[in-house]
């Protein structure tokens, strides 16, 4: 039995013991971090603190490997959140959208003043924490572990010597980390309390502003009674009318059912199904004729609606009009969705794979389209690791390209987490305008992200286990919890008092926002299930992506601008 003991000693670094090291940090902190206290748990980022546990029994891992697991991991998780923020990175600046992202970066300002603030005032260079420890408990404060990986590489950049000042940086975010996440929560029910919030009434605004958004695709249905536009075809209708919108299907007087084309003509007493904008709606009833209620067939009949997803890579990229769908199979599209989303189905609108193009016309006809599309949920379920890997090629490369900036001594690098981020954003915004397939499922795409940071905490946590004890749990330790609770919730505070009491904003996004500004699941869960509805995730995911790239840059250039 002498094999299976040594398996499991301290101290030994064989391939086999670092391997069962790493699966036994990587299960036992997940299972331990659905454990709920006072309804809330910390999730995966338990395999830190496991890691920390078996680090501090003597459990390690050779240098090289550990250093290759924990660059490696940050990698795949970094880059696996570029895509899938990527394709809403710069939409989520429109509209509404750039308030909420303003007070998110309101709040990143905050909260590297106060760490700068408590960092002077306690001596600088000369006091207790260092810098780069400071930087690890804001880290931990706001719950962010890309910034920490982030600073952590731009460090051994800088000094690839300087493993034990990484190594102190984690021990401060392991110190900041569970007052963050409670912090976070506190805050909400503080705004709830101070703005005397409630949550009823905003659930009930939410659901009233939902049923008139004027966003989403809008099917109305339109009798023509005015007589100066009967006779007009379809492309003369549509220079009257210049909002975007489709005409689904025209019945005609005698009930006969048919699926317009550009030279298809209106007449009196005709009936036409209209895709629009809600806001447009009075548009079609001044020129077209008073608003009807009808049901349109959807399964039944010579016309019918079918769904079909676009699954062929020749077809990512491609314009919705190009494809001349009436000429070649006389169908009509209405509307397309896209991760969820309806979107009008205007001829400008580039093609995407997963996308679920709703088409109407006869069966037959659709059945050909989707031939031609692909309509294959088997080939939405391949992983697409050429793009991935190109990705990641390409963010290695850009994070490694020296940036000078003024006053710093070294150049900036945007470093093995910065680079393959922003090329992420880049190639899953807009890729499909090179025909690059950039569609992951969701299910790989988080599978990737599980693993990444399972791997980069387990690394860290191990690494950091040495000397965690004799660091944190004395005085020291002890004021970086008290510094991080103050930098996670002085400034959730002055954001959410300027979004209540001066925007005025749903204490439902509220909630949203600040999970996102803090890119923290476990308060997005509390925020879901007050709610009970999408509203927090909704704002959620406005804040994230601009607030994670933000959270990843400014932990680096703290590093760079007071390393010395």
């Amino acid at each position: 039995m002498t094999w299976f003991i040594d398996l499991f000693t301290p101290g030994n670094m064989s391939l086999a013991s670092t391997i069962l090291l790493y699966s036994f940090v990587i299960f036992a902190g997940i299972y331990l971090g659905k454990v709920k206290i006072l309804g809330v748990s910390l999730g995966v980022t338990f395999v830190l603190f496991v890691g920390i546990i078996l680090g501090h029994f003597g459990y390690g891992v050779e240098a090289n490997t550990l250093h290759f697991l924990r660059e490696f991991g940050l990698i795949l998780f970094i880059f696996s959140i570029g895509m899938q923020v990527g394709p809403g990175f710069f939409s989520s600046f429109k509209e509404g959208g750039i308030r909420m992202n303003m007070l998110a970066m309101l709040g990143i300002g905050l909260n590297v003043a106060i760490c700068l603030i408590i960092y002077f005032l306690q001596g600088g260079s000369e006091g207790m924490s260092s810098i780069v420890e400071m930087v690890g408990v804001m880290s931990g404060a706001v719950t962010n572990t890309p910034g920490l990986g982030a600073a952590q590489q731009t460090i051994l950049q800088v000094n690839p010597d300087a493993y034990g000042a990484s190594q102190q940086m984690s021990m401060g975010y392991a110190a900041a980390y569970p007052l963050g996440v409670i912090g976070i929560i506190l805050t909400m029910i503080i705004i709830k309390m101070v703005f005397k919030v409630n949550v009823e009434k905003e659930i009930e605004e939410i659901e009233n502003e939902k049923s008139d958004s004027t966003l989403a695709p809008h099917m109305a249905t339109f009798k023509v009674t005015n007589e100066l536009v009967a006779g007009l075809n379809m492309q003369k209708l549509h220079t009257l009318i210049s909002n975007d919108y489709v005409c689904s299907r025209i019945e005609r007087p005698d009930g006969q059912v048919i699926i317009p084309t550009s030279q298809t003509a209106i007449e009196i007493g005709d009936t036409v199904l209209i895709v629009c904008s809600l806001q447009d709606e009075e548009i079609f009833e001044r020129f077209i004729g008073p608003k009807i209620e009808k049901e349109w067939p959807m399964d039944k009949g010579p016309v019918v609606s079918r769904r079909i997803l676009v699954t062929k890579t020749e077809f990512n990229g491609v314009k919705l009009g190009s494809l001349r769908l009436h000429a070649a199979y006389q169908l009509n599209v209405t509307r397309v969705n896209r991760a969820g989303v309806d979107l009008l189905a205007s001829p400008n609108l580039r093609l995407q794979m997963g996308d679920r193009v709703t088409v109407v016309g006869k069966l037959d006809d659709i059945h050909h389209l989707a031939e031609k599309l692909g309509n294959s949920m088997k080939r939405l379920n391949e992983p697409n690791l050429v793009t991935m890997f190109i990705g990641i090629f390409l963010g290695i490369i850009l994070g490694s390209l020296p940036i000078q900036f003024p006053g710093m001594s070294v150049p900036m690098k945007l470093g093995l987490a910065g680079g393959p981020l922003v090329v992420a954003i880049l190639i899953s915004a807009y890729g499909h305008k090179i025909h690059l397939v950039t569609y992951t499922n969701s299910s790989a795409n988080l599978l990737l992200r599980e693993i990444g940071i399972c791997l980069f905490l387990a690394s860290v946590g191990i690494a950091a286990g040495k000397d965690f004890v004799a660091t944190v749990f004395n005085m020291k330790g002890a004021l970086w919890v008290g510094y991080g609770f103050v930098i996670t919730v002085v400034p959730l505070i002055i954001v959410g008092c300027i979004a209540r009491g001066k925007y005025k904003m749903n204490y439902l996004s509220i909630m949203g926002m600040m999970s996102g500004g803090y890119t923290d699941p476990p308060a997005l869960a509390y925020g879901n299930k007050v709610a009970n509805n999408d509203a927090p995730a909704v704002a959620y995911s406005t804040v994230y992506p601009l607030t994670m790239f933000m959270r990843v840059i400014v932990a680096q250039v703290i590093v760079l601008c007071f390393l010395e």
